[in-house]
């Protein structure tokens, strides 16, 4: 890329009203390296701001580069890094992680949100009794609805640790319809698919299901708990 060039692509990113015609020739490698610098730290305040609307406390962060996939063979790490890699987020790609407690399906949902906020993504991890009682005590439920139907990835954490309502059920599903074949929605459940009617009423179940399954993929393993964590300490300074 020529020297210009760069420069052109430095101003439509930071969608600058000045043309690279504008700047005097002596001056475009000063330019240049200003808007560089600009770009660099509003790369880094939006990732910044993003990550801490994201849901999870800094100490609590998890990437891809933490787990320890020995730990648990059973667990289907092709499939995983497969889907990680796919452009999952613009083909609104959905993904159920099922299993036991502490075989790592939090630990993955959360990497996957933070995959997404590198990336520059809007994402949300929140447990799905969270995200109930959120919308249930919120001003306006409606609202609360749509906020969490538009953005950009949801990972709803622990679906199946509790009994929902018919009411329950039904924000869950208004949520999801939503945001079906539009946003990818990542879940993690202890509960296989057949199971789901404990917890809802044997048509949401159905229902749920249908839309996850929509552009869904739903992997599910056994394994001894274990958190398979190989700690980092970079994650910290965000």
């Amino acid at each position: 890329m020529t020297a210009d060039k760069e420069l052109e692509k430095l101003l439509s990113e930071l969608t600058c009203k000045i043309s690279i015609d504008d700047i005097d020739e002596d001056s475009k490698g000063t330019v240049k390296a200003f808007l560089k610098k600009e770009l660099k730290a509003r790369t880094e305040h939006r990732m910044k701001r993003l990550l801490s609307r994201c849901g999870i406390k800094p100490k609590q962060m998890r990437v891809f580069d933490q787990f320890d996939w020995n730990f648990n063979p059973k667990c289907p790490k092709q499939e995983i890094l497969a889907f990680r890699q796919s452009n999952w987020i613009q083909e609104a790609a959905n993904l159920v992680l099922i299993g036991d407690v502490g075989i790592g399906k939090t630990h993955l949902c959360k990497a996957l949100c933070y995959d997404a906020v590198v990336k520059g993504h809007q994402a949300l991890f929140i447990t799905v009794f969270d995200i109930v009682s959120k919308i249930k005590t919120a001003q306006s439920a409606l609202n609360r609805i749509e906020y969490y139907s538009k953005i950009d990835v949801l990972c709803l954490d622990e679906l199946g640790y509790c009994f929902h309502s018919k009411e329950d059920t039904d924000l869950l599903f208004q949520i999801i319809t939503k945001r079906t074949e539009c946003l990818p929605t990542i879940m993690t459940t202890n509960l296989p698919p057949k199971q789901w009617g404990t917890i809802f009423s044997g048509t949401a179940a159905s229902a749920i299901l249908d839309r996850l399954s929509a552009n869904g993929k739903f992997l599910s393993w056994e394994g001894k708990p274990g958190r398979g964590v190989k700690h980092l300490a970079h994650l910290n300074k965000h």
